[in-house]
């Protein structure tokens, strides 16, 4: 059990707060804290408290609602910790959002953490809960539409979150077949410089989903999957001619899908299926002039019932700090080029003497 000071002490000018937290499992504490004690530095940098760590016992000193904040973190931790998951950085970062998005829903009294944002579950994988507001939006959507976009940089779960959706459709026996595809499209190189037959050459573009795939499946239980033909990952130019029922299908890296190909892809959808479309449209791989099936996808069909859209931005960005970072520099510099005012031509100069 961990147990909460029932009283902040405040200074009296009411700037400052201290609240006590003792974790009477020294095991479930160090979970808890971190290795090295890094899930408290975090929350120290994060929230701008401090946080005085002896033994099990912590201490939380700071302006009074972001030592709440703190206070509410620590809770959703402790709560994962007891299922024996240690907390990583992204779980920290993730409570810190969830606690945001909840605002003051913990009473002074309440003993228990309580949880707004969503979750999926598998058996390899157990509960996956969303880490941002915007994850957390994605995964409601995921489970209330049978078409979802998501697009949005790198880093922010966009296929991550549908994979491990469509396996526990699949466990759950509401889907019988997964279908995970990508464009076959090279930034730089081309199919042909690669060795091996076809499947051995688009195999490097379909790593990502074989990668998700094994993180929320036994690797014997997917191979096992493909041979039986429940499971199947194929490029984006094999669903022509199709109609798939039954099935939980996802197209990844969908920007380098073109407009006939998006229509195409689209248009396999059966009874009984789930379709999730992911992509990132700053960056594409067309060739220049070439339209991005997925911009002009996501313009025609956002009004429709029965489609969900989803945009997450740098602040999703859940891989790693640097990451979050290196996304909102390439953003910011792409708002500056795009405020840049034009060049003047020749003809608007002043050619008075």
């Amino acid at each position: 059990m961990a147990s909460f000071d029932d009283a902040l002490e405040k200074a009296e000018n009411g700037a400052a707060a201290e609240s006590g937290l003792t974790l009477d499992d020294n095991r479930t504490a160090s979970l808890v804290f971190g290795q090295y004690d890094q899930n408290i530095a975090r929350i120290e940098r994060r929230l701008n408290v401090s946080l005085n760590a002896n033994g099990n016992h912590l201490v939380i000193k700071g302006e009074p609602d972001a030592v709440g904040h703190a206070r509410r973190v620590l809770q959703i931790l402790w709560a994962r910790a007891r299922s024996g998951h240690a907390a990583t950085m992204g779980d920290v970062d993730g409570a810190i959002q969830e606690c945001a998005l909840q605002g003051n829903l913990f009473p002074s009294e309440s003993r228990g953490p309580r949880s707004t944002f969503e979750q999926i579950s598998t058996r390899k994988k157990g509960p996956v809960r969303a880490r941002t507001p915007a994850q957390d939006l994605y995964m409601r959507e995921l489970k209330r539409h049978e078409l979802v976009f998501a697009a949005g940089p790198a880093g922010t779960g966009k296929t991550w979150l549908a994979v491990g959706h469509a396996v526990s459709l699949l466990e759950q026996g509401v889907v019988e077949r997964l279908i995970l595809s990508r464009p076959a499209v090279e930034a730089g190189e081309r199919l042909g410089f690669l060795p091996g037959d076809m499947r051995e050459k688009v195999d490097p573009y379909l790593r990502p989903i074989y990668d998700a795939l094994q993180d929320f499946m036994d690797p014997r239980t997917v191979e096992r999957g493909m041979q039986t033909g429940m499971i199947e990952v194929a490029p984006l130019a094999f669903m022509r001619g199709r109609t798939l029922s039954n099935s939980c299908i996802l197209l990844d890296e969908a920007q380098n899908a073109t407009a006939m190909q998006m229509k195409m892809f689209l248009t396999r959808l059966g009874e009984g299926s789930r379709m999730v479309v992911t992509g990132d449209p700053t960056q594409t791989d067309l060739p220049p002039g070439q339209k991005s099936g997925l911009s002009e996808a996501i313009a025609l069909l956002k009004n429709l019932e029965g489609v969900g859209l989803v945009t997450l931005t740098e602040a999703d960005v859940v891989r790693h700090d640097l990451v979050r970072r290196i996304v909102g520099a390439y953003e910011a510099a792409a708002r500056n080029e795009r405020e840049k005012p034009p060049p003047r031509s020749n003809s608007d100069k002043d050619w008075s003497p």
